[in-house]
């Protein structure tokens, strides 16, 4: 199974950094494609999203919220690892609460020589996210988790998928899973009972 899960996640990887070239001239193509890989890891800087400079490296984005499962976590810095991405942190939160969110993975993303940022958005969420990803091209997709506001909004259908300009890859926790599989089970259990 996990064989199975490694190539999904190679799979949208690839389609995530193939759609994100999409927007680039060949000129730029180019330079990415002959850019170093030198990264320099420090504190997360928190900026407000409207003062953030264009960056020139390939970034994966992650919407964070109130918590941050450590699956999400994890996901986002095998991905960011593997496509030598620097990883920016857009919240609505509050800098503190989100600082503190984060430090538990602040060694792991610097053993695994990864950039990050940390940016606090303001207004409405949607509209300040998109408004974010359309000023930074160099923003591949976006990962949120799926038990989350932004991924309940696409899961039930209250957004549009086409509501930002970037691919959004949804993360499901392993306490979702469990609670989707305990769901399945009652569910199946109950229909066999009615059947029966």
């Amino acid at each position: 199974m996990s064989t199975l899960t490694e190539t999904v996640k190679r799979i949208l990887n690839a389609l995530a950094y193939a759609d994100a070239g999409e927007y680039l001239t060949p000129l730029q193509k180019a330079g990415l494609i002959h850019q170093g890989a030198a990264l320099d890891v420090t504190q997360p800087v928190a900026v407000r999203g409207e003062e953030q400079p264009v960056s020139t490296r390939q970034q994966v984005a992650l919407y964070m919220g109130s918590e941050l499962p450590a699956e999400i976590m994890d996901y986002v810095v095998q991905t960011c690892t593997r496509l030598k991405h620097g990883l920016t942190v857009l919240t609505f939160q509050p800098e503190d609460s989100s600082r503190a969110a984060l430090s538990p993975y602040m060694e792991s993303l610097k053993a695994a020589g990864i950039s990050l940022q940390l940016i606090v958005l303001t207004g409405e969420p949607i509209a300040g996210l998109a408004r974010y990803l359309r000023r930074h091209p160099e923003v591949a997709f976006l990962a949120c988790n799926e038990t989350g506001y932004l991924g309940r909004s696409f899961l039930n259908g209250t957004q549009r998928k086409s509501a930002l300009p970037v691919p959004v890859v949804l993360v499901e926790s392993q306490a979702s899973a469990m609670q989707r599989k305990d769901n399945n089970a009652s569910t199946a259990a109950a229909s066999a009972y009615r059947v029966a």
